[in-house]
Order: C-alpha cells, then sequence, then structure tokens
C-alpha cells in the first residue's frame, strides 16, 4: 500500500512540474535581460537568460558554424548570432 502511495505523490510531482516548467518557459524579453547577453557567451547560458528563441537559423560553413537566435515579442525582436556556439552579435528593437 504504501508503494502505491508513493507512486501516486510522484506522478503528481512529475506533472505539476511539467506544468510549471511549460508555463515558465516564454519569459519576458527586457532591455535588461537582452543587455545581459555578452559577447563569448554560449547558447545555454543566452537560454538562461532570455529563454527558449521564437525562431533558429542554422548555417554551416566549411570553416565556421554560425547560428542565429530570433526572440520576437509583440512588435519587438532581439537577434542573437553565434558564431561557433559563441555570441558574436547582438541587435535589439526594444526601446525600454
Amino acid at each position: 500500500m504504501n508503494m502505491s502511495i508513493f507512486r501516486s505523490i510522484s506522478r503528481f510531482l512529475l506533472l505539476l512540474l511539467l506544468a510549471l516548467a511549460v508555463s515558465c518557459g516564454g519569459k519576458r524579453i527586457t532591455k535588461a535581460n537582452v543587455d545581459e547577453v555578452s559577447e563569448g557567451m554560449s547558447k545555454k547560458q543566452v537560454e538562461s537568460i532570455l529563454g527558449p528563441p521564437t525562431a533558429i537559423n542554422n548555417e554551416d560553413f566549411v570553416i565556421m558554424k554560425k547560428t542565429t537566435y530570433v526572440y520576437r515579442q509583440g512588435k519587438d525582436t532581439v537577434t542573437i548570432v553565434f558564431k561557433d556556439d559563441k555570441v558574436q552579435a547582438k541587435d535589439s528593437t526594444l526601446a525600454r
């Protein structure tokens, strides 16, 4: 009997964590958190600040790999360019 209660609680906690992860998926993009992104950061570091991008464009060249993350929020757009998986450039239309 104790194992069935333990399994029920485990399932409930897993579902709760999944629901929480989905609801936190779309972070609000602000000028302050875009300013935290700096040259040389990894994709994982950028995603920890801005969340997952709304679009990704990958280009593989012989000598380098270029990835562009695009974040859209309303009329605003933030673009982060990675060269060999490190931030090379960023551009933003955020005014505040």
